[in-house]
């Protein structure tokens, strides 16, 4: 009975149709699944090919260090160094402002900035990346910045394809190794904020983390002075990083991050213990706002002493 009743149906349907309109239709299904698998292999296509015509292969590191090559993405460029990780990224449109939330996050010391005086002051970065930090404190924030890299590679991409300026007066790029310039004494009680993320082609762990090391660090500080680390990786325990920057530190002078959407952990790392007055930083947190294009405000809701 069911299969009647089925059969019944079907030559009822088919009735109303001629064979053009049936061939017709057919023709249509075709081109719409053509269509989609087009559009699919050209999305798959534009995601897995995002490198620029310019990059096809990795520029050659020099001796152990990783080649280094970027890829866009409809307005994002990625920075690689031989690796699916990514190590940086700019917006096109905008490529002297700060994209990523955990970038962001590592200007919080911010808050507790003279921000009449910031341009006095002297930032340093440890590890390049795409240079978003560099470009934003030396453009944007007109401060003396100082900059250090270990592969040379790096450096010149970042020139040609990352829109980082030429050294100048108040911008310099230092080729070196940043476990060397922290020890080195001509630095030290020099730099009032020091930013913090050195990673290797994996980006598994910090490649820098003792506590001798953010010791050495807190000695490039000026009294006043503050350090922010980015904590991130597979292989990094965050919790034992922050017990190693207290005691280099003590603990009345960090400050910590939730980690955001992707797990980076921003921990902030005053030379003197700092007072966390939420009134009052939520004031300088919408004065920064006025200024710069930094979500200051939201910072707040995710920032607390380590104590």
């Amino acid at each position: 009975m069911e299969m009647d009743l089925w059969r019944m149906l079907s030559l009822d349907v088919a009735s109303g149709f001629s064979a053009l309109d049936l061939a017709g239709g057919l023709i249509v299904c075709l081109g719409a699944i053509w269509f989609g698998a087009s559009l699919a292999k050209k999305q798959t296509r534009a995601f897995s090919t995002l490198q620029h015509p310019a990059m096809e292969k990795p520029t050659p590191g020099e001796g152990h260090l990783p080649g280094v090559n970027f890829f866009d993405y409809g307005d994002m460029r990625f920075l690689h160094l031989a690796s699916p990780a990514v190590q940086g990224s700019m917006k096109i449109s905008k490529p002297f402002e700060i994209h990523l939330d955990y970038q962001q996050r590592m200007m919080a010391w911010l808050l507790l900035a003279d921000l009449d005086r910031v341009c006095d002051q002297h930032i340093m970065q440890l590890g390049l990346g795409a240079a978003s930090l560099t470009k934003f404190c030396h453009t944007q924030l007109n401060m003396q910045t100082t900059a250090v890299e270990l592969n040379p590679q790096v450096i010149n991409t970042c020139r040609q394809w990352f829109h980082l300026p030429a050294d100048d007066d108040k911008l310099q790029v230092l080729l070196a190794d940043a476990a060397d310039v922290v020890r080195q004494a001509t630095w030290h009680g020099h730099i009032d904020v020091l930013q913090v993320d050195l990673y290797d082609q994996e980006a598994a762990c910090p490649v820098l983390d003792s506590e001798d090391f953010y010791r050495d660090c807190r000695d490039l500080l000026r009294l006043e002075g503050c350090m922010v680390v980015n904590l991130f990786g597979q292989a990094c325990n965050t919790d034992e990083s922050l017990k190693r920057i207290t005691a280099a530190f003590g603990a009345d002078g960090v400050w910590c991050f939730k980690p955001t959407a992707a797990g980076n952990t921003v921990v902030l790392a005053w030379r003197q213990p700092r007072l966390f007055d939420k009134p009052a930083l939520q004031s300088q947190a919408q004065a920064i706002e006025a200024r710069w294009p930094l979500p200051a405000t939201k910072w707040l809701k995710v920032l607390g002493p380590v104590m």
